[in-house]
């Protein structure tokens, strides 16, 4: 199976560069739901048990998970870095068109 261009580009990428892309998309599309599938797979990932989530409050949630994440920015992401970077990938080809 050939990879497409669109995933080596981005597979090229560093994994910093790739989150950002993936929460610009996310932001602007207001889904939560990336942001906690996400939380879930950063060390201290419990931290995210706190935010509740609620979907009158998802703007506000969104920049709570987005606020949290940069926490870890420059930071080892230790084996879960295989994933997100999956993760954001995945997301940039289905939604960053």
């Amino acid at each position: 199976m050939t990879e497409s261009p669109e995933f080596a580009a981005l597979d090229e990428l560093s994994t910093e560069e790739l989150r950002e892309r993936a929460f610009h998309v996310a932001r602007e599309r207001l889904d939560v739901r990336f942001f906690w599938s996400v939380l879930r797979h950063v060390p201290d990932a419990e931290t995210a048990a706190s935010l509740d989530g609620a979907f009158n409050t998802v703007g506000p949630t969104i920049d709570e998970a987005y606020a949290m994440f940069r926490e870890f920015e420059g930071h080892d992401l230790g084996e879960e870095e295989p994933l997100l970077r999956a993760k954001f990938i995945d997301y940039l080809l289905k939604h960053d068109k």
